[in-house]
């Protein structure tokens, strides 16, 4: 076994390489039997699962958009018009119409900004103020809907319950008669009694 390190120890030793430091290594077990949504709340899993079916991107903030030059091909027309749009969403915004799960996530996208507490998006495909503005908009949409998705579960259907209730219930029944069997085993040693 690998003795632990003291704190200061590990503290000034952050800087070197890993293969010249011993680090205990930690492992835990997870619960093998456990559902994936286990320690999820059922009602907030609900009332996000509800808000998604009904979400639109009119419920979408409005963000502020500005326009600058946008970069590549395109010739004199890029040199000298505007057309590259950079919307910023605020978090506090996105919050106030997002449901309580999905909150921690959002600031863990990849568009967050963390200098002014928002997300922000970049277009310029178009030569079209209005359609980079709108692709902005989509992007939006679509990171929304990958925190939905990655983050919360669908829900179980019935088949899979009844799927899941068999193999515990089979599980448990293995089990008793195994216990079953070693006990009469043991019994068996001690002999008749007296």
């Amino acid at each position: 076994m690998i003795p632990k390190a003291p704190l200061c120890a590990m503290r000034a030793l952050r800087g070197v390489r890993s293969s010249y430091v011993r680090w205990p290594i930690v492992t835990t077990r997870s619960k093998r039997y456990e559902a994936f949504d286990a320690h999820l709340d059922k009602d907030a899993l609900a009332e996000t699962r509800s808000w998604f079916a009904k979400f639109e991107d009119s419920q979408l903030p409005k963000g502020s958009t500005t326009f600058a030059r946008s970069s590549g091909a395109g010739g004199q027309h890029v040199n000298k018009t505007e057309t590259k749009a950079v919307t910023v969403y605020p978090v506090h915004e996105l919050l106030a119409m997002l449901p309580k799960t999905l909150h921690s996530f959002v600031r863990a996208s990849r568009y967050y900004t963390a200098n002014n507490d928002s997300l922000t998006f970049h277009a310029q495909t178009t030569r079209s103020r209005t359609a980079n503005q709108e692709d902005n908009r989509r992007k939006l949409m679509e990171e929304i809907t990958r925190i939905y998705r990655e983050n919360t579960p669908n829900e179980t259907s019935e088949e899979k319950k009844k799927k899941y209730e068999e193999i515990t219930k089979n599980f448990h029944d293995s089990r008793v008669r195994t216990k079953k069997f070693l006990s009469s085993k043991k019994q068996s040693r001690r002999g008749p009694v007296d």
